[in-house]
């Protein structure tokens, strides 16, 4: 059954005080299967579309809803506490529609094109990146996966994996570096069309199940030449979309934020229903579980506090690498809190706090990760020091 948005994708802002809550429900009614059998729900993506949702951090120039990271983060995060997954693939969506000079130079009627699909037919874009021997393009280091010019335009050939979202994306922003003898390194963008490409379905993780982060192997697939999207020589400095860098670690960190508080309302229902023979009440009447929930919703307290300051534009653009680690950190911790409680019920297949539990641990994968937070933030403080001392 399609959703009413009462505006549709081209419409402006839905109903979101109706939608949110309906999405989550019927995202969380078919996560445990999707997480069972690792199968990527596409169903839930139809959802969103007919919501007119999948375009709406796009440009209004270009077609989309023109949203900003307030109403992002707030359909992110109830996505979320329906299906992490769903939210994962969305939040790739959000930020390369928002924010796609991130990716690149795009020639004006590519980048209209891209945000027109999103908006008329639910077309989905992610980011290629990781590759095999590289690991994390964040660590440094070139990529493997090379863009060979022809007379017609660009050849890809690569392997890429942890692909995101691959069985369902329509664009593929592929990283890769030319065979020009002094190689320039970039973004090139593919076509679910194209020829000379497949998916490898090697995805079978612990967590985040549903995401369909599957190898995709590239073998001299055709790129048209305006889809370069301005590679460069490697070693100069990073350009940095500050759009990009305040809406990547909030929106990211917001899923696990959002699985946490799922985990949470599940851990609040069963002490209620829990009712021990020798107790003669429940788990909720004892203090020591309801000191527990306190630790574990202030927790959610602190992340809920730094998600809406970064959202409203409140904290440094330096500070959201920061607000990711905390937000992650303090979501996972109050899961472990839930789950140390529970015993065999809370690791029981039968029960969703476990699957809650190695979702959110996926939080720590995402760049900027623990140390690379950590060593920025102490270096700018050492450096901070240095300074008034200099004075």
């Amino acid at each position: 059954m399609a959703l009413d948005s009462d505006t549709g994708p081209l419409g402006g802002l839905p109903d979101l005080d109706r939608l949110l809550p309906e999405l989550a429900a019927r995202f969380a009614a078919s996560a445990d299967a999707h997480d069972r059998d690792a199968s990527f729900p596409f169903e839930n993506f139809t959802a969103l579309h007919d919501a007119g949702l999948l375009a709406l951090t796009a440009p209004a120039d270009l077609g989309g809803g023109g949203a900003d990271l307030a109403t992002a983060l707030r359909i992110v995060q109830a996505v979320a506490r329906g299906e992490a997954a769903t939210a994962l693939v969305l939040v790739m969506q959000y930020l390369f529609l928002g924010a796609p000079d991130a990716l690149g130079a795009w020639p004006d009627g590519l980048k209209a094109r891209v945000a027109g699909e999103a908006a008329r037919d639910g077309a989905l874009i992610n980011a290629l990146r990781v590759e095999p021997d590289l690991g994390t393009p964040a660590r440094g280091g070139l990529p493997a996966t090379i863009a060979r010019r022809t007379a017609e335009g660009w050849r890809l050939s690569g392997r890429k994996i942890y692909s995101t979202g691959c069985p369902a994306l329509t664009w593929m922003v592929v990283w890769a570096r030319t065979d020009e003898a002094e190689p320039r390194v970039g973004n090139f963008l593919a076509r679910r069309d194209a020829p000379g490409w497949r998916i490898e379905e090697t995805w079978d993780h612990t967590g985040l199940r549903a995401s369909g982060s599957h190898d995709v192997v590239f073998e001299e697939t055709p790129i048209p030449l305006d889809h370069a999207l301005g590679p460069q020589a490697p070693g100069g400095p990073p350009d940095i979309d500050r759009k990009y860098a305040l809406w990547a670690p909030v929106l990211t960190s917001a899923i696990y934020d959002a699985v946490a508080r799922a985990a949470r309302d599940w851990f609040v229902g069963w002490l209620m229903d829990r009712k021990p023979a020798n107790l003669g009440a429940s788990l909720s009447t004892l203090p020591r579980f309801q000191e527990l929930i306190g630790a574990i919703d202030g927790l959610l307290l602190q992340n809920r506090v730094l998600l809406t300051a970064a959202a409203e534009g409140r904290l440094a653009l330096a500070e959201g690498a920061m607000v990711k680690h905390l937000v992650t950190e303090n979501a996972i911790a109050a899961v472990e809190k839930a789950i140390a409680a529970t015993g065999n019920p809370g690791l029981s297949r039968h029960n969703p706090l476990q699957r809650h539990y190695r979702d959110v641990l996926c939080g720590r994968v995402h760049t900027p990760q623990a140390d690379m937070v950590l060593t920025a933030a102490g270096k700018a403080a050492f450096a901070s020091a240095a300074k008034r001392e200099q004075r």
